[in-house]
């Protein structure tokens, strides 16, 4: 098992889904969120004590509050002066709703947020409001981004990467970079939740879309990274002619460097990833992190199975967990989203 990529005793994101609830309908939704906040999420001081116990890691990690929509909790600024007062990074991934004004963004701005995130599904009003199931929130996202960039304030766009988006990937990198984006991450569809009724793309699509986003990765102005697609790091190292696995957060992925809780406090490798380790109302998170035999397993890279196994990159690569996990119920087993053939072949 190489250390150099293991992050063993703390992760570097969590990701907390402190509410359900969402005034949005989106297609791919792996929350299938709700229009009301469930009896079950973590109250204030649950969060607290959520929050106390990351901040015990060392680095200390990085804290995104995801949902739903955190805007539907009226807790939610406690929460980030809470974590803010403990030394954490704390973002926020708020909902094109009527909620996120000019003045919410303002307030997540002198609460000290370090970021927020907004979505771009499609190039077009059409194709995006179509895939958020809501109208009106295309207009509504691109305000919110040079509002966040009048103001200041840091923003993500993400993207989702599916047969019904990929035609509109290059108009969205366009639209990211004009408002502004600091970052743009582009989320690989796993088919969990609402993900189920979309279809994702072909490996042979998966790799040409690393190549050109290799090369936009090159573009000053706007940082891009994946998610759930971390062969992205090989195939930018490849096109610089880089030493493997440096740069774009190499050996991060599903339960190595990342954790997800959940709004009712159970803990998974990442939000896409739908096997539990525990739960935060019984047990400290960074000792779940650290010790429970699911987050062991998902860090012993020498362990994985198939290609994976024997990948030259298996270590600052490692494939998406969860879609190994959902394409064959094998959590080591091969990412068949990736192409790639290793120097070794798997053994049988």
């Amino acid at each position: 098992m190489n250390g150099r990529y293991s992050f063993s005793q703390a992760p570097m994101r969590v990701y907390w889904e402190i509410t359900r609830a969402c005034g949005l309908a989106c297609r791919h939704c792996r929350a299938e969120a709700a229009t009301h906040r469930a009896r079950e999420e973590l109250d204030t001081d649950e969060g607290f004590r959520l929050l106390e116990q990351l901040a015990a890691g060392t680095p200390k990690p990085h804290v995104v509050l995801t949902g739903g929509d955190p805007l539907e909790r009226p807790d939610l600024f406690a929460l980030i002066e809470k974590g803010r007062s403990l030394g954490l990074g704390v973002s926020v991934s708020p909902s094109a709703t009527p909620r996120l004004t000019r003045e919410a963004i303002r307030a997540l701005k002198e609460a000290g947020v370090d970021a927020i995130s907004l979505s771009i599904d499609g190039a077009t009003e059409a194709i995006h409001d179509g895939i958020r199931g809501v109208e009106g929130t295309f207009t509504r996202t691109l305000i919110a981004g040079e509002q966040a960039r009048e103001l200041g304030l840091p923003f993500q766009v993400n993207t989702l990467v599916a047969e019904e988006t990929l035609a509109e990937i290059p108009g969205i990198e366009l639209l990211a970079r004009n408002i502004g984006a600091a970052r743009w991450s582009l989320f690989f569809l796993v088919t969990v939740g609402r993900g189920v009724v979309l279809q994702p793309i072909s490996p042979a699509a998966c790799t040409d879309l690393l190549r050109w986003l290799a090369e936009r990765a090159t573009v000053p102005g706007m940082v891009v990274t994946t998610t759930e697609a971390p062969h992205f790091r090989r195939v930018v190292a490849e096109s610089r002619l880089a030493a493997p696995g440096r740069g774009h957060a190499a050996g991060i992925r599903d339960g190595n460097g990342i954790m997800f809780v959940s709004h009712d406090g159970e803990v998974f490798p990442s939000g896409f990833l739908p096997v539990a380790a525990g739960n935060v109302r019984q047990r400290d998170a960074l000792e779940i992190y650290r010790e429970a035999p699911l987050f062991l397993s998902l860090r012993d890279v020498d362990s994985f199975n198939g290609r994976c196994g024997v990948c030259e990159m298996r270590s600052a690569c490692g494939g998406s967990r969860a879609r190994a996990y959902l394409a064959s119920g094998d959590l080591l087993g091969d990412d068949p989203l990736c192409t790639h053939q290793p120097a070794s072949s798997p053994p049988g």
